[in-house]
């Protein structure tokens, strides 16, 4: 997968972000939500930077900070700091206690069952399996595989995105 998705170049990243989200905004969970719990992508990762600065105008927007072996939520107020052992821009400010009620979720391999595979710390399988959450997945179309395998603490989504298919919902499967 690393492989595949080095081979993207940036502008075809940004215009399939620009596809993806532009479907995220027109389900109704993006509608009806006040809150979502954003990514902060890094460069093999679907771009999230443009997005960030537009719904941070219209939505509240909240990042992941990894805390030891857990994800804490952030409010997002346009600052970032890398300091930190991933060397990724995470949010500034105190933890908060809630999960919001829209999480968008990088991947690295989806399927069309909903499943996703992550970077194999399970920061995420651990934040969404306590919470009640609409879960989404988002990638690159070079990213969506036949089949994720699985293990027994994968999470499961409610939906998942890309350029290719736009918002699938698991019980579209």
């Amino acid at each position: 997968m690393r492989e595949l998705k080095s081979q993207v170049p940036p502008e075809q990243k940004q215009a399939e972000a620009d596809s993806v989200f532009a479907a995220i905004e027109a389900i109704p969970q993006f509608a009806q939500t006040d809150s979502i719990l954003l990514y902060y992508s890094l460069p093999d990762e679907l771009p999230t930077h443009e997005v960030l600065d537009r719904w941070h105008m219209m939505k509240k927007i909240y990042l992941p900070r990894v805390k030891g072996d857990d994800l804490e939520i952030v409010a997002y107020n346009g600052t970032l700091d890398d300091d930190n052992d991933f060397h990724i821009g995470e949010p500034i400010g105190p933890a908060l206690d809630f999960i919001p009620e829209l999480v968008i979720v990088p991947a690295v391999a989806l399927d069309r069952q909903c499943m996703r595979c992550g970077r194999g710390r399970g920061y995420y399988d651990r934040l969404l399996q306590v919470s009640q959450a609409f879960k989404l997945g988002v990638s690159l179309n070079c990213q969506l595989v036949e089949k994720v395998p699985c293990e027994p603490h994968d999470q499961p989504l409610d939906a998942i995105a890309t350029q290719s298919t736009g918002v699938i919902y698991k019980t579209d499967n």
